[in-house]
Order: structure tokens, then C-alpha cells, then sequence
């Protein structure tokens, strides 16, 4: 048998593929990648579309901000926030204390600073723990189906049937922090647990219905075909393609947690002095009705707030 394609003396690698239009006639050629020019992926995608909104750089200046300012509290206050001066309680904003001070004298300013270590913290944790457990028991879920997903599902809808507040409360009530013994990170990982083990359900039916979007696709099909273990199949295939939308729901979640920090240390049951926490100092000016009289009340002796 002769090559038919080396007797007519074409050269089939300078072929184009063509596409066709709705009519079936020819379109322009698909053009090929250049040489040495990656493939473009969603991310890549994603970033160009990302880098040119305002917005983005707007939120993403915000995020960095409060992160620096978690990590390296020094950058922006050189004050100690466990100083308290007596002798300076209730005076009103000044360059020495810009947001004025509290009722034991403390520097609000400073304690603000200090007080996104221990919220940011609590969000972070409690939003990779839901984002773990969730993603992990919602890939079994989905791929394994049966029996399993429905004894997966029943168990999340027993925890997503729990108020996320209420919940905290509870737990954290029947198992309170000791601001004697209880060391701040022992504090922050115990809030940031309790939210964990409320809010994984919501990441779990999400990841759920991504694997089982997922999971049909020819590619899936084929790497089976090819004998290609579970573990393999998941880990390069299933996973990179359904944590786009875990990723955007971690995200809205984070702020989600720290509210819910803050409230839960408002009511005294979260994270207990000497830690220091947005919610803490809600707690501490409410208790004594210095939300509306501090920071701008006059601190001479005729002032009301005296």
C-alpha cells in the first residue's frame, strides 16, 4: 500500500484546521498558539478581565491594608494597647490619641489596631477549616454518590439546620474561655472551631454539585478509561476544576466569620480579655453606655461624661 499523502507531494503540516459558521460555509482558521506561547487558562482569563476594574485594586488595596496591619500592628501605633492611664480616661480625640480614649483610659486607637489580629485570625482559621472539611467531604460525596452522598448529605443538612450565631452561642456557653488560663491563640482556635464545624455544610452541597457538574465531562471519562486511580482522577482533574466557586464563597464567608467573632465577643462569650477584638471593645463601651459619650465628649471636669 503506498502513502497517498507523499505521492501528491503535499505537505500536510503547513494545514490550518478550519471552522464552519451557522450557514456551514468556511470561517477564518483557528490559529494556533505561537511558538513558546503557553495556552491561556481560566485564571489567566480571570486576571485580565480582574486588572482592569478599579474595584478590584480598590478591594484588593483594602484586604492588603487590614492584613499588614494584623500581622505588623507596630507599623501603625507605637502605643502599648494594655497601657491604661487613668488620669486620661474619656478625653477626646488628639495627636496623641486619635480616636480618644476609653473609660480605663486605654488608647482606642491603639486597641483597634491590636484588635484585628484576633478578628482577622478567627476568619482566616474558621474559613480554611469550612473550606477543607467542606471541599473534602463534598468531593466524596459527589464522586462516590450512592449511599455515601446520601448519608454525607443527611449528616450536612442535620448542621446546616443549626443557626450559625445560636450555635456559637451555645457552644460557647456550655464551654466558656477562661481569661486567666486560656491562652489567646487556644481562645481563637476554639471560636474559629465552633464556626468551622457550623458552616462546612454550605461549602460541602457546593463542592457537592460541582463534582457531580464535573464529573461526566470526556476528559473525567477518559483518564478512567485509561486506569487512572481515584486519587489521580480527583487530584488533576475534579478538583482544579470545581474550586472556582468555593473559592468565591470562602471569600464572602471570611467577613461572614469575623462579624460573627465580633458579635459573639460583644455578648462576652467569644474571645475574653486581656485578648483584645473589635467585638471586646464594643463590649466594653456599650457596658457602661460610652458608645455615643466616647470618643468626642469633652474631658473637662464640667463635661456630662464625667
Amino acid at each position: 500500500m503506498t502513502d497517498t499523502t507523499r505521492d501528491s507531494g503535499l505537505d500536510t503540516t503547513s494545514f490550518v484546521p478550519l471552522t464552519t459558521d451557522a450557514t456551514g460555509g468556511p470561517e477564518a482558521p483557528l490559529s494556533a498558539p505561537a511558538k513558546g506561547e503557553k495556552a491561556r487558562s481560566l485564571g489567566t482569563d480571570a486576571w485580565e478581565e480582574l486588572r482592569h476594574r478599579p474595584m478590584f485594586w480598590i478591594s484588593a488595596a483594602l484586604i492588603m491594608f487590614f492584613l499588614i496591619m494584623a500581622a505588623f500592628p507596630q507599623l501603625f501605633t507605637n502605643v502599648d494597647p494594655n497601657l491604661a492611664d487613668l488620669s486620661k480616661a474619656r478625653e477626646a480625640p488628639s495627636p496623641d490619641a486619635w480616636f480618644g480614649r476609653d473609660n480605663q483610659g486605654y488608647d482606642v486607637y491603639a486597641r483597634t489596631v491590636y484588635g484585628a489580629r484576633a478578628s482577622i485570625l478567627v476568619g482566616v482559621f474558621a474559613t480554611l477549616f469550612v473550606a477543607v472539611l467542606g471541599s473534602f467531604v463534598g468531593i466524596i460525596a459527589g464522586y462516590r454518590a450512592g449511599w455515601m452522598d446520601s448519608v454525607l448529605s443527611r449528616i450536612g443538612e442535620v448542621f446546616l439546620g443549626i443557626p450559625l450565631l445560636l450555635g456559637g452561642i451555645l457552644f460557647l456557653y456550655i464551654f466558656p474561655n477562661d481569661p486567666l488560663t486560656t491562652p489567646f491563640l487556644v481562645q481563637v482556635g476554639k471560636v474559629a472551631l465552633v464556626l468551622g464545624v457550623l458552616g462546612w455544610p454550605l461549602i460541602m452541597r457546593l463542592m457537592r454539585g460541582s463534582v457531580l457538574q464535573v464529573k461526566p465531562n470526556d476528559y473525567v471519562q477518559a483518564a478512567r478509561a485509561l486506569g487512572a486511580s481515584p486519587t489521580r482522577i480527583i487530584g488533576s482533574h475534579i478538583l482544579p476544576n470545581s474550586l472556582a466557586s468555593v473559592i468565591v464563597v470562602s471569600t464572602i464567608n471570611l467577613g461572614v466569620y469575623i462579624s460573627v467573632e465580633a458579635t459573639l465577643s460583644f455578648l462576652g462569650i467569644g474571645l475574653q480579655p486581656p485578648a483584645i477584638s473589635w467585638g471586646i471593645q464594643i463590649s466594653e463601651a456599650s457596658g457602661i453606655g460610652m458608645i455615643r459619650a466616647a470618643p468626642t465628649c469633652c474631658s473637662s471636669p464640667a463635661s456630662p461624661c464625667r
